[in-house]
């Protein structure tokens, strides 16, 4: 009986593929596992095994594996049917998934290596001069990787010269497999057995009396020894005994001391004794009464609490509880700025029970916390994370936490898979039977209305920790402020006076501007010219810092123009204004105080936001300048002002959710002041005051906002009531990318009607030289989206049988929202 595995390979294709397998083979295996396996012509890819049967496929003939890679599996059961589900919801492939999901370490890569023919025969003047140079490189190394070939013959694409050696048999390719992973191992040291007895290290004392160093090494090593009853470390010797690597190493070839080598976690807790959490307050004993409750009808609830209300407290009683229960919970959160802030919170708490999973952490790094959840370790009971630490493999879950859940960050644009890690988790939670607690100070528009339907369990908790007051809102009209020549710059007479007062009393500033850079345009004050990104439709932004001109979608720079490109004047003013410049005119108003400037330029680097936070929070820094990282749940005690130098640009944006995004960005931003005893204040700076959702967010009217959003929704055909799926057409041709989405949009109207909208250029029509146009398609409550996906993957099957419009990509967004 012949046997065959089914495996995912992480390649955007649709199908599984099959292998074929001995039946020793067949009989280790199991799914989860990864194994090594030719694909194509040569290349080696990591597949994960699926399914093991005795079905040979039927239209190709199966390949065996190249090798076997794990003992145990590394996926679970629940998370590939998890990842199943995101494949088939969110219209991707399970392979997209299985790439986004694992940590690249796991995807072992496959590097083509050059060997020599031994019985190459023909003579050497048959050769060219590059063939000559491999062929002698191989008379003294007999293997030599691609990239060596190019150093070695001086060419970039090295596979003409190769070809023609394979031609002539004067070598072989071979595809070789290699981990990217690696333990960290620590040097330990110890006294080699013979030296272990007391009489014998008397002996060996006396014998280096001639030696001082190698005694000192000796004497202190048992003093550690007995001192600390644990392993050793080499350089901790080494310091304790003031002495060199040398005097060890010769010990060591005397074989007195023997040195082993340990695994250690990378990540690893080195604090002290965990806390007893906070008693909770009357009202948040109230809240967590009232999520019980919930939880005997429902399996998600949303946890409506005002800003600084002491929610995080809330998520730790419930923590504590799956804790005992030996269970494992998961804590999702929109920024990595915010991991930085909560992961010492949680960890005063609960010690090493933590682990943390996100972007900036490394490959090794987020390996051995896969592991730990996989192993269902206590080291990774609780898992603080980013949205890619939805597709961990969790064993044991007993609880999803979504902190400010309302967050667009949750959402992956991309690449695939374009999943809401919101939406995943509470599918994920469903297939572990876990509870979902979904939090926010201004839940999305969706939320509250499942909430207010019933399918979700709600609970309000509507006063501050300590019955502090809400900050008190001021809009300032600066468009009068303009007409009366009260600005300075960007800053209304109002902002200043505020800082003013709260830098003299010794509290803390922060001051929102949703942009980063100097300014978005350069512009001419003689022709008007602008400078362009050549390979995007939007203008260069002014980055004064480093002196340049920067695309802000491709990353193409130019060094700043000292005169137009187009007349060559020498008059050049810069338009619009973004973080950097707000820092240039404080630092110029406020020369005394500390500012700082906190966005994506800024906080490169692992330790890039703790660096800022923490100096926040120490008091180093009087101002904090930020883009909408400092809008999310961050907990700030000395701040009682927050400005927000230009409200208007969140508001005027083409999206369907600019004005609830408005709105919760705001009361956000705006809930980072007084958070302690005294009342805070923003200054919102626009020029509109009168703008209904300023007003409301002034006024913290969350109920009035949601009923006109749920309203405006209700008529225009938008989420909740209906769904949204978002087609988009990229190709460097634009005359071939407005014919083929034409003909892609009129067959979907022909299915669907006017719920198709579109085809329509987005606000940035191009972007690395490929143009852009999108295709909305709306889906009414009682249709089946199922029915809907199937049909857009059958039109996108035809399109693509087209020869034309081949070329064409098209990426598909479910719930583009």
């Amino acid at each position: 009986m012949r046997y065959y595995i089914d495996v995912i390979l992480p390649i955007p294709i649709e199908k599984l593929f099959t292998y074929e397998v001995s039946e020793n083979e067949a009989d280790y295996l199991k799914q989860g596992m990864r194994v090594a396996v030719p694909f194509g012509k040569k290349k080696i890819y990591t597949a994960l095994v699926f399914r093991i049967h005795n079905e040979p496929p039927s239209l190709y003939e199966a390949k065996p594996i190249d090798q076997l890679l794990d003992e145990a599996p590394i996926v679970s059961p629940t998370q590939l049917e998890h990842w199943l589900w995101i494949a088939d919801y969110y219209m991707c492939t399970i392979g997209d998934v299985f790439k986004a999901a694992v940590p690249s370490a796991f995807l072992l890569e496959s590097e083509t290596i050059i060997t020599k023919n031994d019985k190459f025969s023909l003579p050497e003047t048959a050769l060219k001069d590059d063939e000559w140079l491999v062929y002698e490189a191989l008379q003294h190394q007999p293997v030599l990787k691609v990239q060596e070939v190019s150093q070695i013959i001086d060419r970039k694409n090295v596979f003409p010269v190769l070809n023609r050696l394979l031609d002539k048999q004067v070598l072989y390719l071979k595809e070789e497999v290699y981990e990217q992973y690696k333990p960290k191992l620590v040097r330990y040291i110890r006294l080699a057995p013979p030296y272990t007895s007391e009489d014998r290290l008397q002996v060996l004392l006396n014998e280096l009396n001639r030696a001082p160093k190698q005694k000192e090494v000796v004497l202190n090593l048992f003093t550690l020894e007995a001192a600390t009853r644990k392993p050793i470390k080499v350089k901790e010797l080494e310091e304790k005994a003031k002495v060199s690597s040398g005097v060890v190493k010769t010990l060591i070839d005397k074989e007195v001391l023997q040195e082993y080598h340990l695994q250690v976690d990378r990540v690893q807790y080195a604090g002290h004794e965990t806390k007893a959490s906070k008693v909770l307050n009357e009202f948040q004993m109230e809240a967590l009464k009232q999520i019980d409750e919930n939880y005997k009808k429902h399996q998600v609830t949303l946890l409506h609490g005002v800003t600084s209300s002491g929610k995080t407290e809330v998520y730790v009683k419930l923590i504590e509880r799956m804790i005992a229960q030996g269970k494992q919970v998961l804590y999702l959160l929109p920024e990595i700025a915010l991991t930085t802030q909560l992961i010492h919170r949680l960890q005063d708490y609960f010690g090493n029970k933590v682990s943390v999973y996100h972007s900036k952490y490394s490959v090794n790094e987020r390996v051995e916390v896969w592991n730990h959840i996989m192993e269902n370790n206590t080291k990774a009971q609780i898992v603080l994370g980013a949205r890619s630490s939805v597709l961990l493999p969790f064993t044991n879950l007993g609880l999803v936490i979504v902190d400010e859940e309302h967050e667009t960050s949750f959402k992956q644009f991309d690449p695939a898979p374009r999943y809401h890690a919101r939406d995943a988790a509470i599918v994920l939670a469903m297939m572990h039977k876990a509870r979902v607690l979904l939090g926010s100070a201004t839940p999305s528009v969706e939320s509250y209305y499942n909430a207010k339907l019933g399918k979700y369990g709600f609970v309000e908790l509507n006063r501050r920790f300590g019955n502090v007051l809400m900050p008190e809102m001021e809009l300032v009209d600066i468009k009068e402020k303009h007409k009366k020549k009260r600005m300075n710059g960007h800053f209304s007479d109002r902002l200043i006076k505020e800082i003013e007062e709260v830098l003299s009393e010794g509290e803390q500033v922060i001051l929102f501007q949703n942009r980063r850079g100097f300014a978005p345009i350069i512009e001419c004050e003689t022709c008007g010219h602008s400078a362009q990104c050549p390979n995007c439709d939007v203008s260069l932004t002014y980055h004064r810092y480093k002196k340049q001109l920067r695309c802000h979608y491709c990353g193409y720079h130019i060094a700043e123009q000292r005169s137009c490109l187009s007349c060559g004047s020498l008059e050049l003013n810069t338009k619009g204004f973004g973080t950097e410049q707000v820092e240039v005119e404080l630092k110029s108003l406020f020369p005394k105080a500390n500012i700082a400037r906190m966005d994506s330029d800024t906080t490169k680097g692992k330790y890039g936001y703790e660096k800022i936070i923490t100096a926040f929070e120490q008091h180093e820094i009087d101002v904090l300048v930020g883009t909408q990282m400092l809008t999310k749940g961050l907990d700030f005690r000395n701040v009682t002002l927050v400005g927000i130098m230009n409200a208007d640009n969140l508001l005027n944006h083409p999206d369907f959710r600019a004005h609830e995004r408005s709105f919760q960005l705001i009361q956000q931003v705006a809930g980072r002041a007084g958070r302690t005893r005294k009342r805070g204040k923003v200054i919102v700076q626009t020029y509109n005051p009168y703008h209904q959702i300023l007003q409301q967010a002034s006024m913290h009217k969350f109920l009035d906002m949601f009923t006109d959003q749920i309203n405006e929704r209700k008529q225009y055909k938008y989420p909740p009531f209906y769904r949204l799926i978002k087609l988009t057409f990229k190709n460097r041709d634009y005359q071939k990318l407005h014919e083929g989405t034409n003909w892609f949009s009129t067959s979907l109207k022909n299915s669907f009607g006017s719920n198709v909208l579109g085809p329509e250029q987005p606000p940035v029509g191009r972007i690395r030289n490929e143009y852009i146009l999108n295709v909305l398609v709306k889906i009414p409550p009682k249709r089946s989206i199922k029915e809907v996906k199937t049909t857009i993957r059958k039109i996108k099957k035809s399109f693509e049988a087209i020869p034309q419009y081949k070329a064409i990509r098209i990426i598909l967004n479910v719930d583009n929202y």
